[in-house]
């Protein structure tokens, strides 16, 4: 399955593709993390990515698409693929189009901006690995620390409550418009805001028919 999660920052797409990885058994092409990466190590595209992300703004399209063209070529994805946080425009969809990135399913988590606003609170970043954790629906097991890898857990500067209003309002103007795109073409399935992960989770593979 090709798959692509919409959704407004903080909406869960990141979790929940990674429990559609292993259900699926297919990776989960994340532009964040690829970009946080390339941040981390002060690469020249790293240090261009910053300066957009921590004011709330798009990467480049040239930038996106070029990650996601490469990152597809890789055998892992010969069977399918999760994209999370690509496309964002529908430039972005249109280019990925043009270079017969398919896609079968574009999946749109449905949560309301003041939900958002409190969830990307409590979220914590590990800053060695990048895992995401939350205070309240996934918190690691020691506080302030990865499960993963044992790093620090930090506050993203893209998860403060004035990025993220301004994250929520390129959202609506720049993203929301990509379930128009997909619906046109028969591809849209929508889940609405449940109370846990788990729930959340249950939606999704009932949509998906999995």
């Amino acid at each position: 399955m090709r798959l692509i999660l919409l959704g407004a920052p903080g909406a869960g797409k990141g979790t929940q593709a990674e429990i559609l990885s292993r259900l699926l058994n297919v990776p989960t092409i994340s532009t964040g993390n690829i970009l946080r990466a390339a941040m981390k190590n002060g690469t020249p595209v790293g240090l261009q990515a910053k300066a957009y992300v921590e004011s709330g703004k798009l990467v480049p399209d040239d930038v996106i698409i070029g990650i996601i063209e490469e990152r597809l070529a890789q055998p892992d994805c010969a069977n399918g693929y999760i994209l999370d946080g690509v496309p964002r425009t529908i430039p972005q969809a249109e280019a990925m189009e043009a270079k017969g990135i398919g896609v079968d399913c574009a999946l749109s988590i449905e949560v309301e901006d003041d939900v958002i606003v409190r969830r990307m609170g409590g979220r914590r970043t590990c800053r060695d690995c990048s895992q995401t954790f939350h205070v309240e629906n996934n918190p690691p097991k020691v506080e302030g620390f990865c499960d993963f890898c044992g790093g620090e857990l930090t506050i993203r500067k893209d998860d403060a409550p004035e990025t993220v209003m301004a994250r929520l309002e390129t959202y609506h103007k720049e993203t929301e418009p990509l379930k128009a795109f997909y619906e046109a073409r028969g591809k849209l399935k929508s889940v609405e805001n449940q109370p846990s992960i788990e729930a959340t989770t249950a939606a999704i593979t009932k949509a998906l028919g999995i």
